[in-house]
Protein backbone atom coordinates (compact mmCIF):
# COMPACT_ATOMS: atom_id res chain seq x y z
CA UNK A 1 0.00 0.00 0.00
CA UNK A 2 0.76 3.11 -1.07
CA UNK A 3 1.35 6.63 1.10
CA UNK A 4 3.60 8.67 -1.37
CA UNK A 5 3.75 12.50 -0.43
CA UNK A 6 3.14 15.13 -2.42
CA UNK A 7 6.82 17.10 -2.69
CA UNK A 8 5.04 20.47 -3.77
CA UNK A 9 2.56 22.48 -4.57
CA UNK A 10 3.30 22.17 -8.24
CA UNK A 11 2.72 18.57 -7.94
CA UNK A 12 -0.35 18.64 -6.65
CA UNK A 13 -2.07 20.74 -8.71
CA UNK A 14 -1.00 18.59 -11.66
CA UNK A 15 -1.97 15.69 -10.21
CA UNK A 16 -5.90 17.69 -8.99
CA UNK A 17 -5.90 18.28 -12.90
CA UNK A 18 -4.93 14.59 -13.73
CA UNK A 19 -7.42 13.64 -11.23
CA UNK A 20 -10.18 15.58 -12.50
CA UNK A 21 -9.48 15.03 -16.06
CA UNK A 22 -9.37 18.91 -16.79
CA UNK A 23 -6.77 20.88 -18.37
CA UNK A 24 -6.77 24.09 -16.11
CA UNK A 25 -7.59 23.71 -11.88
CA UNK A 26 -10.48 26.37 -11.09
CA UNK A 27 -13.16 26.62 -8.82
CA UNK A 28 -15.59 25.95 -11.14
CA UNK A 29 -13.83 22.32 -12.05
CA UNK A 30 -13.50 21.70 -7.89
CA UNK A 31 -17.08 22.51 -7.23
CA UNK A 32 -18.27 20.67 -9.82
CA UNK A 33 -16.51 17.59 -8.91
CA UNK A 34 -17.37 17.57 -5.25
CA UNK A 35 -20.86 18.28 -5.65
CA UNK A 36 -21.05 15.33 -7.84
CA UNK A 37 -20.21 13.25 -4.69
CA UNK A 38 -22.71 10.61 -3.63
CA UNK A 39 -24.67 12.59 -1.15
CA UNK A 40 -24.76 11.15 2.47
CA UNK A 41 -27.80 9.09 3.67
CA UNK A 42 -28.19 11.26 7.10
CA UNK A 43 -30.51 9.08 8.38
CA UNK A 44 -28.50 5.72 7.79
CA UNK A 45 -25.30 7.12 8.48
CA UNK A 46 -26.46 7.96 11.74
CA UNK A 47 -28.22 4.53 12.14
CA UNK A 48 -25.09 3.07 11.37
CA UNK A 49 -23.09 4.43 13.72
CA UNK A 50 -26.01 4.00 16.09
CA UNK A 51 -25.53 0.47 14.91
CA UNK A 52 -21.63 0.17 15.73
CA UNK A 53 -21.98 1.99 19.08
CA UNK A 54 -23.82 -1.46 20.09
CA UNK A 55 -21.21 -3.39 19.37
CA UNK A 56 -19.13 -5.27 22.38
CA UNK A 57 -16.02 -6.87 22.92
CA UNK A 58 -14.69 -8.76 26.00
CA UNK A 59 -11.76 -10.21 27.77
CA UNK A 60 -8.51 -10.61 25.67
CA UNK A 61 -9.73 -8.34 22.56
CA UNK A 62 -11.16 -5.31 24.67
CA UNK A 63 -7.66 -5.50 26.47
CA UNK A 64 -5.75 -5.56 22.93
CA UNK A 65 -8.18 -2.78 22.01
CA UNK A 66 -7.58 -0.92 24.79
CA UNK A 67 -3.71 -1.01 24.09
CA UNK A 68 -4.37 -0.20 20.56
CA UNK A 69 -5.99 3.11 21.25
CA UNK A 70 -3.41 4.39 23.76
CA UNK A 71 -0.95 3.84 20.97
CA UNK A 72 -3.31 5.85 18.58
CA UNK A 73 -3.53 8.89 20.96
CA UNK A 74 -1.84 12.42 20.33
CA UNK A 75 -1.61 13.48 23.70
CA UNK A 76 -2.97 16.91 23.78
CA UNK A 77 -2.60 20.51 25.49
CA UNK A 78 -3.50 23.55 23.31
CA UNK A 79 -4.40 26.20 26.12
CA UNK A 80 -3.59 29.42 26.06
CA UNK A 81 -2.19 29.33 29.95
CA UNK A 82 0.16 26.51 28.33
CA UNK A 83 3.15 26.91 30.31
CA UNK A 84 6.97 24.52 29.96
CA UNK A 85 5.96 22.72 33.33
CA UNK A 86 2.92 21.69 31.69
CA UNK A 87 4.14 20.27 28.68
CA UNK A 88 7.16 18.46 30.05
CA UNK A 89 4.61 17.39 32.57
CA UNK A 90 2.25 16.26 29.75
CA UNK A 91 5.71 14.38 27.85
CA UNK A 92 6.45 12.83 31.15
CA UNK A 93 2.69 11.44 31.17
CA UNK A 94 3.48 10.34 27.48
CA UNK A 95 6.86 8.24 28.32
CA UNK A 96 5.37 6.67 31.53
CA UNK A 97 1.59 6.26 30.92
CA UNK A 98 1.06 3.75 33.89
CA UNK A 99 4.13 4.19 36.33
CA UNK A 100 2.59 0.79 38.58
CA UNK A 101 2.73 -1.33 34.69
CA UNK A 102 5.87 -0.34 32.46
CA UNK A 103 4.50 -2.69 29.71
CA UNK A 104 1.81 0.09 28.89
CA UNK A 105 2.15 1.25 25.78
CA UNK A 106 3.08 5.28 24.75
CA UNK A 107 0.56 7.29 22.37
CA UNK A 108 1.66 7.97 19.41
CA UNK A 109 2.91 11.50 19.99
CA UNK A 110 1.88 14.60 22.00
CA UNK A 111 0.44 17.87 20.53
CA UNK A 112 1.20 21.25 21.50
CA UNK A 113 1.55 24.44 20.06
CA UNK A 114 4.66 25.55 17.97
CA UNK A 115 6.48 27.08 20.17
CA UNK A 116 6.63 24.56 22.88
CA UNK A 117 8.01 21.94 20.32
CA UNK A 118 11.22 22.56 21.16
CA UNK A 119 10.42 21.67 25.21
CA UNK A 120 8.42 18.72 23.78
CA UNK A 121 11.51 17.70 22.28
CA UNK A 122 13.72 17.80 25.49
CA UNK A 123 11.83 16.17 27.53
CA UNK A 124 10.56 13.54 24.81
CA UNK A 125 14.52 12.93 23.31
CA UNK A 126 15.33 11.48 19.82
CA UNK A 127 14.29 7.44 20.18
CA UNK A 128 11.40 7.34 22.84
CA UNK A 129 9.09 6.55 19.83
CA UNK A 130 6.68 9.48 21.21
CA UNK A 131 6.19 11.75 18.12
CA UNK A 132 5.19 15.73 18.16
CA UNK A 133 3.08 17.22 16.48
CA UNK A 134 2.60 21.06 16.40
CA UNK A 135 -0.47 22.83 15.74
CA UNK A 136 -0.11 25.43 13.03
CA UNK A 137 -1.89 27.94 10.58
CA UNK A 138 -3.08 30.42 12.67
CA UNK A 139 -4.84 27.42 15.27
CA UNK A 140 -7.35 27.26 16.23
CA UNK A 141 -9.13 29.97 13.78
CA UNK A 142 -6.92 29.55 10.59
CA UNK A 143 -7.65 33.50 10.43
CA UNK A 144 -4.39 34.80 9.16
CA UNK A 145 -2.55 35.44 6.02
CA UNK A 146 -0.91 32.65 4.01
CA UNK A 147 2.75 34.00 5.05
CA UNK A 148 1.81 33.71 8.47
CA UNK A 149 0.33 30.21 8.08
CA UNK A 150 3.37 29.14 6.02
CA UNK A 151 5.91 30.65 8.66
CA UNK A 152 4.47 29.03 11.48
CA UNK A 153 4.48 25.49 9.80
CA UNK A 154 8.06 26.06 9.04
CA UNK A 155 9.40 27.23 12.31
CA UNK A 156 7.35 24.14 13.91
CA UNK A 157 8.80 21.90 11.20
CA UNK A 158 12.47 23.36 11.76
CA UNK A 159 11.84 22.73 15.95
CA UNK A 160 11.42 19.29 14.97
CA UNK A 161 7.54 18.55 14.92
CA UNK A 162 6.98 15.08 13.43
CA UNK A 163 3.75 16.12 12.22
CA UNK A 164 1.62 19.54 11.49
CA UNK A 165 -2.13 19.52 12.07
CA UNK A 166 -3.21 22.75 10.55
CA UNK A 167 -6.81 24.24 9.84
CA UNK A 168 -8.41 24.77 6.91
CA UNK A 169 -10.17 28.29 5.98
CA UNK A 170 -13.33 27.60 6.53
CA UNK A 171 -15.04 30.32 5.73
CA UNK A 172 -13.40 30.27 2.29
CA UNK A 173 -15.04 26.62 1.96
CA UNK A 174 -18.35 27.53 3.05
CA UNK A 175 -18.59 30.38 0.69
CA UNK A 176 -17.95 27.63 -2.59
CA UNK A 177 -14.12 28.89 -2.69
CA UNK A 178 -12.45 25.57 -3.41
CA UNK A 179 -9.34 26.41 -5.02
CA UNK A 180 -7.58 28.96 -2.06
CA UNK A 181 -8.35 26.05 0.57
CA UNK A 182 -6.44 23.40 -2.02
CA UNK A 183 -3.65 25.71 -2.21
CA UNK A 184 -3.54 26.43 1.03
CA UNK A 185 -3.11 22.84 1.65
CA UNK A 186 -0.53 22.19 -0.85
CA UNK A 187 1.30 25.01 0.39
CA UNK A 188 0.96 24.07 3.65
CA UNK A 189 1.86 20.31 2.48
CA UNK A 190 5.24 21.68 0.45
CA UNK A 191 6.21 24.13 4.24
CA UNK A 192 5.66 20.56 6.49
CA UNK A 193 9.01 19.10 4.30
CA UNK A 194 9.26 15.40 6.09
CA UNK A 195 6.40 15.91 8.46
CA UNK A 196 3.18 14.86 7.55
CA UNK A 197 0.52 16.82 7.18
CA UNK A 198 -2.69 16.22 9.24
CA UNK A 199 -6.00 18.71 7.69
CA UNK A 200 -8.56 19.81 10.34
CA UNK A 201 -11.23 21.01 9.12
CA UNK A 202 -13.79 21.84 11.93
CA UNK A 203 -16.73 19.46 10.94
CA UNK A 204 -18.73 21.18 13.91
CA UNK A 205 -18.63 24.63 11.73
CA UNK A 206 -19.31 22.66 8.25
CA UNK A 207 -22.98 21.69 9.63
CA UNK A 208 -23.80 19.06 7.30
CA UNK A 209 -22.43 15.50 6.21
CA UNK A 210 -21.72 16.92 2.34
CA UNK A 211 -19.56 18.88 3.42
CA UNK A 212 -17.85 16.84 5.99
CA UNK A 213 -17.08 14.76 2.61
CA UNK A 214 -16.18 17.08 0.31
CA UNK A 215 -13.49 18.55 2.81
CA UNK A 216 -12.18 14.99 3.04
CA UNK A 217 -11.53 14.64 -0.87
CA UNK A 218 -10.65 18.12 -1.03
CA UNK A 219 -8.06 17.81 1.81
CA UNK A 220 -6.45 14.42 0.13
CA UNK A 221 -6.74 15.71 -3.22
CA UNK A 222 -4.46 18.70 -2.00
CA UNK A 223 -2.17 16.11 -0.17
CA UNK A 224 -2.96 15.96 3.42
CA UNK A 225 -1.64 12.86 4.87
CA UNK A 226 -4.51 13.02 7.40
CA UNK A 227 -7.97 14.18 7.88
CA UNK A 228 -8.90 15.41 11.30
CA UNK A 229 -12.18 17.06 12.47
CA UNK A 230 -11.61 19.35 14.72
CA UNK A 231 -9.47 22.00 16.73
CA UNK A 232 -11.55 20.49 20.39
CA UNK A 233 -12.23 24.37 20.67
CA UNK A 234 -15.30 24.34 18.58
CA UNK A 235 -18.91 21.99 19.60
CA UNK A 236 -19.75 19.57 18.44
CA UNK A 237 -16.12 18.21 17.97
CA UNK A 238 -15.37 14.43 17.05
CA UNK A 239 -18.79 12.22 16.40
CA UNK A 240 -19.09 9.04 14.94
CA UNK A 241 -21.19 9.78 12.48
CA UNK A 242 -18.87 12.41 10.52
CA UNK A 243 -15.82 10.12 11.66
CA UNK A 244 -17.88 7.43 9.59
CA UNK A 245 -18.25 9.68 6.60
CA UNK A 246 -14.40 10.51 6.95
CA UNK A 247 -13.58 6.78 6.94
CA UNK A 248 -15.83 6.12 4.11
CA UNK A 249 -13.82 9.25 2.06
CA UNK A 250 -10.38 7.96 2.56
CA UNK A 251 -11.32 4.06 2.05
CA UNK A 252 -12.87 5.18 -1.66
CA UNK A 253 -9.67 7.32 -2.27
CA UNK A 254 -7.37 4.48 -1.64
CA UNK A 255 -9.46 2.16 -3.64
CA UNK A 256 -9.23 5.31 -6.47
CA UNK A 257 -5.44 6.22 -6.01
CA UNK A 258 -3.55 3.18 -3.94
CA UNK A 259 -2.49 5.84 -1.33
CA UNK A 260 -3.98 5.13 2.11
CA UNK A 261 -4.64 8.68 4.30
CA UNK A 262 -5.29 8.88 8.14
CA UNK A 263 -7.86 9.92 9.96
CA UNK A 264 -8.44 11.53 13.06
CA UNK A 265 -11.51 12.16 15.33
CA UNK A 266 -10.03 14.89 18.11
CA UNK A 267 -12.66 16.40 20.82
CA UNK A 268 -14.92 15.15 23.22
CA UNK A 269 -13.27 11.39 23.22
CA UNK A 270 -12.72 10.56 26.98
CA UNK A 271 -13.91 6.78 27.56
CA UNK A 272 -12.62 3.71 26.92
CA UNK A 273 -16.10 2.94 25.84
CA UNK A 274 -16.27 5.89 23.43
CA UNK A 275 -12.62 4.74 22.05
CA UNK A 276 -13.81 1.04 21.10
CA UNK A 277 -16.60 2.09 19.67
CA UNK A 278 -14.60 4.53 17.16
CA UNK A 279 -11.99 1.44 16.98
CA UNK A 280 -15.09 -0.80 15.50
CA UNK A 281 -15.96 1.98 13.26
CA UNK A 282 -12.60 1.59 11.61
CA UNK A 283 -12.47 -2.13 11.51
CA UNK A 284 -15.93 -2.06 9.83
CA UNK A 285 -15.81 0.91 7.61
CA UNK A 286 -12.53 1.71 6.42
CA UNK A 287 -10.91 -1.94 6.72
CA UNK A 288 -8.08 -3.14 9.57
CA UNK A 289 -5.31 -2.03 7.48
CA UNK A 290 -5.94 1.60 9.55
CA UNK A 291 -6.01 -0.54 13.05
CA UNK A 292 -2.79 1.10 13.17
CA UNK A 293 -1.58 4.32 15.13
CA UNK A 294 0.06 5.55 11.47
CA UNK A 295 -3.17 6.07 10.06
CA UNK A 296 -5.73 6.60 13.00
CA UNK A 297 -5.39 8.82 16.06
CA UNK A 298 -7.53 9.70 18.71
CA UNK A 299 -6.84 13.67 20.00
CA UNK A 300 -7.38 13.85 23.27
CA UNK A 301 -6.12 14.47 26.92
CA UNK A 302 -8.58 12.84 29.37
CA UNK A 303 -9.07 9.60 27.42
CA UNK A 304 -5.69 8.46 28.41
CA UNK A 305 -6.51 8.41 31.96
CA UNK A 306 -9.77 6.53 31.53
CA UNK A 307 -7.87 3.55 29.23
CA UNK A 308 -5.04 3.10 31.49
CA UNK A 309 -7.58 2.43 34.31
CA UNK A 310 -9.65 0.06 32.48
CA UNK A 311 -6.79 -1.48 31.72
CA UNK A 312 -5.38 -1.81 35.27
CA UNK A 313 -8.87 -3.25 36.46
CA UNK A 314 -8.72 -5.90 33.39
CA UNK A 315 -5.25 -6.87 34.58
CA UNK A 316 -5.89 -6.86 38.58
CA UNK A 317 -9.57 -7.64 38.47
CA UNK A 318 -10.26 -4.33 40.12
CA UNK A 319 -10.78 -0.67 39.49
CA UNK A 320 -7.88 1.73 40.58
CA UNK A 321 -9.38 5.11 42.09
CA UNK A 322 -8.90 7.78 39.88
CA UNK A 323 -5.83 9.90 41.93
CA UNK A 324 -3.73 6.68 40.65
CA UNK A 325 -3.33 8.21 36.86
CA UNK A 326 -2.57 12.29 36.76
CA UNK A 327 -5.37 14.88 36.36
CA UNK A 328 -5.21 16.66 33.22
CA UNK A 329 -6.80 20.44 32.68
CA UNK A 330 -10.07 20.66 31.96
CA UNK A 331 -10.70 20.47 27.82
CA UNK A 332 -12.92 19.71 24.79
CA UNK A 333 -10.04 17.25 24.59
Amino acid sequence: MSSAPIDTAVDATARARDFLGVTRLTNSALRGWLHGLPGVDHVGCDARAGDLGTRSIKNDAKLWAIDLAISMIDLTTLEGSDTAGKVRGLCAKALTPDASDLSTPRPAAVCVYGDMVPVAREALGTDSGVGIAAVATAFPSGRASMAVKLADTREAVAASANEIDMVIDRGAFLAGDYLTVFHQIADVKQACGPARLKVIMETGELVTYDNVRRASWLSMLAGGDFIKTSTGKVAPAATLPVTIVMLEAVRDWFALTGEMVGVKPAGGIRTSKEAIKFLVAVNEVAGEEWLDNKWFRFGASSLLNDLVLQRQRMKLGFYSGADYVTDDAPSLY
